[in-house]
Parts: structure tokens; sequence; C-alpha cells
């Protein structure tokens, strides 16, 4: 693969850790659609330059369940697993538990990434992980299926969509009983954080928490946009959808099993595969909004960062500058269309043509809203937690928009005590 960018002799930038002598570390990658091979596949190429050793700890899917299992490797103070990756949500929540690179890596390496990512990986001064990749909601479609049914461009608003998708569902049911509309992430996890986050913030309904730490959940509109949510089950999405996380979301749509789907960019490449059933076939948009709102796309990204507890924390520190360098950065777009957190590339000729929406969406990804783990900091999961379960209680119709959004108000000033 030629290098659209100059990268600095990687003898000279990562030979800190071969001088030192071979080292074996440990790399905790996630598993989502093509993270595991791709993560792997970065580490042995370093390791290959180095001489050092890259062992894989394969984490969990969901979100949740990493945090809990890397929350007890880090408190038991275990050097097991020497660079970890985090989610963009994590750093104030797990900072004390690793090295500050600031100073350790070079400053024209740090401004060639987002600087709203840099920022969320700094805390109170502390630079606790490297950008690796960013993300943002997406709204993907069966270019096909719309033609097929008159439609000629994506859907602006979420009501729209309801209609578009109930068409093409009812359309398609003859032929294909479990066809749907739309799916998404509706399981109550931090997954379903993000969309439901998307939903609120399209329909004008705010962030529910906003950045000074005020609740800001219990409005009209946000209960509207939970309703509207509530709406589509069973009718333009199928109950399971409510057990969906991101890949069960992406098993359904990749087997030509629904019309639109809301996924992260990761879902395109496999998309494309060749075994993939919509290859060709694949429309990816804004997300849409909600009436006299805008579209909404919820911040995610994972970042690396090195543990205080490893005891190669030099040569942890240069395998973390390797991966989210441009080379690998560019690769990882390229084979699996993990967004790079480095500007530069998105005007890059081979990126672009494996990834069209990259160019055409980049105002998506670098306007993405943020979830509001900066304003409630340590107890951001709490909060996570319990909006997630509201909007649970209202998709499965246990409750209403308006109720929902008034207990949850009620719960988040519990949960916030004397401050966040």
């Amino acid at each position: 693969m030629k290098k659209a960018l100059a990268v600095v002799s990687l003898v000279a930038a990562f030979g800190a850790a071969s001088q030192a002598g071979a080292v074996t570390l440990t790399l905790a990658c996630g598993a989502v659609g093509q993270e595991l091979e791709l993560c792997k596949a970065g580490a042995d190429r370093w390791a290959k330059k180095t001489g050092n050793t890259v062992r894989i700890f394969e984490s969990p899917n969901l979100t949740n369940d990493r945090l809990g299992l890397y929350q007890q490797q880090l408190a038991a103070r275990s050097s097991d697993i020497d660079v970890y990756q985090l989610d963009i949500i994590w750093p104030g929540l797990l900072s004390q538990h690793f090295v500050d690179m600031k100073g350790k890596v070079p400053a024209a390496e740090l401004s060639r990434h987002f600087p709203r990512i840099v920022e969320a990986n700094t805390v109170n001064g502390k630079l606790v992980a490297l950008p690796w990749f960013t993300d943002a909601g997406l709204l993907y479609y069966r270019t096909d299926l719309m033609k097929k049914y008159g439609y000629s461009a994506a859907p602006k608003t979420w009501a729209e969509l309801a209609t578009m998708a109930k068409k093409i569902q009812d359309g398609e049911r003859p032929s294909n009983s479990t066809f749907a509309g739309f799916v998404f992430q509706g399981k109550n996890y931090e997954g379903l954080t993000c969309d439901a986050l998307e939903w609120i913030s399209s329909f004008n309904g705010g962030t529910i928490v906003d950045n000074t730490g005020k609740i800001t959940i219990n409005n009209p509109r946000a209960a509207q946009a939970l309703d509207a949510a509530a709406s589509w089950i069973r009718s333009i999405s199928p109950a399971g959808v409510t057990t969906y996380g991101e890949e069960e979301a992406r098993g359904i749509f990749q087997s030509g099993n629904a019309a639109f789907m809301r996924n992260w960019p990761y879902a395109y490449a496999l998309g494309q595969s060749e075994d993939s059933r919509v290859k060709g076939k694949i429309g990816v948009a804004p997300l849409p909004a909600g009436p006299g709102g805008k579209p909404a796309a919820t911040l995610g990204g994972w970042n690396l960062g090195v543990s205080s507890y490893s005891k190669n924390q030099a040569a942890a520190i240069e395998l973390v500058r390797y991966l989210t360098g441009p080379e690998e950065q560019k690769i990882r777009a390229i084979e699996g269309a993990y967004n790079p957190t480095i500007s530069a590339l998105y005007k890059d000729q081979a990126i672009l043509k494996a990834n069209p929406f990259f160019g055409s969406l980049l105002s998506v990804f670098t306007n993405a809203v943020p979830r509001p783990s900066a304003a409630t900091k340590g107890k951001y999961n709490q909060v996570s937690q319990a909006f997630s379960t509201s909007v649970s209680n209202v998709l499965n119709g246990k409750a209403k928009g308006q109720a929902a959004v008034a207990q949850l108000s009620t719960e988040l000033a519990r949960i916030k005590g004397r401050g966040f």
C-alpha cells in the first residue's frame, strides 16, 4: 500500500523500545466487526519493526461489559494489560489509572489529531490516551429498494423514515416474512444511550445533562422523541430490536433483511465485503431530524492509553504512538472503514475511494454530539445506565415518554446529589 502521508522513520521514532531490549506487551482490543483482526495486524507490524512481542487481550463486545472488566483489572493494579482501548467517555472515569502522555508525545503528533478528541482525552491537564479512531451514528439504507419503491433520496426526518420504511417493509414482506423496515441498537446498554441521545437531540430535546451539569431531560421534546421511537416497535422495527446491539443490527441489515439501519461507520466495510448480500446496494446518510430540529449523531470513538501499572511503559507508549499514527490509521480506514482522527487523512484519495461518505459526511463526524461524560465526571456511568433504562422502559411499553423523562429527572437529581 502506497503511503499518502510522509511518515517519520520508524527506526527513529520507535527505536526507544528496541534499544531497551525486546519486551512483551499486552494490548486489549475490542472485537466488534473487524476490530480484533485489524488491531492484531497493526500490533504485529509494530512488533516486526521493533523486535518486540505484542499479545492481544480480546475484550467483550459490549462497552458496558468491557468497562467492568477493565475496572477489575485496574482496581487490582494488575500489570497484565499494558495498553487499553478506551471509549471516548472513559478518560474522566479512569484517568487515575493511566500514564500521563503529555510531554512523552511530540506536540507535532498531537496537533494532527482533531483538537476536540485530544481535549476529550485530557483530564485536569493529564493526557490519558491518544485518539485512535472516531465514530458518529449514521443512517444506512438499501439503494436498490429505495429505487424500487420510488424514493430518490434518504429520509430527512424521522417521520419520513417511518413512512418509507413501512412502505418498503410491506412490499418486501410477501417474499420475506422477517423483513424489517428499520433496525438499531435497542438493547439496554451504552449503545441505547447513543441512539436515544440522537433522537432527543434531533428533536431539540437537549443532551440529558447540559455542559454545566444542569439536568435537562425533563422536557416535552425529549418525551416526544422517545414516544416516536416507541412507535417504531412492531411497526417498522421488530419486537426483538430491544435486544439488539451493534452486531445484531448489522447482521440483519447485511443479510438483506432490513431497509434502514442506524450504526457506526465500521458497518460499511463489512457490508461491502464479498459475502455480504447487500454489497453494492448500501447508501449512507446523516441520521434524520425531528420536527423543527436538525440531524444529530452521537460522538463515539476509541483511544489508546498506557496503564500506570505496566512494567514496560516506555515501550507501551511507543506502541500507542505507532498504532495511532497516520500509517496505521490509513490502513484501518481503508480495510475497516474506521474513521481517522487525523484531519489530513480525510483528503487521502485511497481512503475516500474505499469510503466515499467520509468526505461528504465529514461535518457529521466533526460536529457530533458528545454524551454528557465531561459534565457528569465519575458519575457518568450511573447517569447513562439510568437514561438507557428509562428509554428501554418506553421502547418496551412500560412507560410513556413524559412519565419516563420526569421520573428520570428525579433519578438523575439523586445521582447528582451535591454535584457531579
